[in-house]
């Protein structure tokens, strides 16, 4: 049984990255006929098309699609064990890809980002902002913050902290609307809604027994981010559930008030989630140690 071309996979990946076997030639320090004579070797020994070529540009085929990720896989997995095998010594440097919602990333993630350029002046940072979810492995992504529950998955993932969350409102609602007492009173109340959740109009609330009163919020304003509503919250105009990191400001200067203390809806935390693979390019580990020894 004949090795894998592990250069013909690593250079399919950069291709399929750059969209442009000149463009690849180029990054890669190699001739275009090598980068070329590479695809059409992996194109034979796999007996299928990796891309649909034409005279002005090239897009993936749909076994293409389907190879994509085993070829990022596989790129990821020999530069990491290139920089494993290097010597401690050496600087680290290179560009480390990372994601991270949008909120917590201006507040918290910016500052945190700032002091590891200065302790790394040879890494290079790309930072995506987004509350969507990102696919790592598909959108080429070396980590990502994440914040909430963490559904099942390959993922590999590092805890920061607990985060707490919060159900608030302006003094000025609860004195036109009155103070919910229990979980269901909220079906009473205009409700602020989250949507970038599996369930945004389903709100399990966990009491301070341990038992869930499940209700479905009357919707007042839905976004996809948690920092919008804020605004809207402090001029009164409904009750939201946001976590710490957002709201605790607004709470501890009495703009808002946490009108259910000790309810919550399930694990809160923040952390950093990687591919699945046990190896990672030395400047990712990097990061991820800075990332995990400064957030709060």
């Amino acid at each position: 049984m004949a090795l894998p071309d592990y250069e013909a996979w690593a250079i399919f990946a950069t291709v399929a990255r750059l969209g442009s076997f000149t463009a690849t030639a180029q990054e890669l320090a190699l001739s275009k006929p090598t980068i070329s004579k590479a695809i059409s070797r992996l194109e034979g020994s796999l007996g299928t098309v990796l891309f649909h070529r034409t005279s002005r540009k090239i897009s993936l085929s749909s076994a293409g699609k389907a190879l994509l990720p085993h070829a990022r896989q596989i790129a990821m997995d020999g530069e990491a064990a290139m920089e494993a095998a290097r010597d401690t010594t050496h600087l680290l440097q290179g560009q480390v890809r990372l994601a991270a919602p949008l909120s917590y990333g201006l507040s918290h993630l910016a500052p945190v980002i700032a002091d590891f350029m200065c302790a790394y002046p040879e890494i290079t940072v790309d930072l995506q902002l987004n509350d969507a979810r990102v696919d790592l492995v598909e959108e080429g992504f070396d980590c990502a913050i994440r914040i909430g529950a963490l559904p099942d998955s390959s993922l590999r993932a590092v805890r920061v902290r607990k985060m707490d969350g919060y159900f608030i409102a302006a003094p000025s609602y609860i004195e036109r609307n009155g103070q919910p007492q229990i979980p269901a009173d909220l079906n009473e109340h205009d409700c602020f809604i989250y949507s970038n959740t599996p369930s945004p109009e389903h709100w399990p609330i966990i009491r301070p027994d341990g038992h869930i009163t499940n209700i479905r919020p009357t919707c007042r304003f839905r976004s996809n981010n948690g920092d919008v509503m804020l605004p809207a919250l402090i001029a009164g105009r409904g009750v939201g559930y946001l976590p710490d990191f957002l709201c605790r400001p607004a709470l501890d200067s009495g703009d808002l008030v946490n009108i259910l203390p000790n309810h919550h809806m399930g694990d809160l935390a923040l952390n950093i989630v990687m591919p699945p693979s046990r190896l990672r390019p030395a400047r990712v580990d990097a990061l991820v140690d800075f990332l995990k020894d400064n957030l709060r």
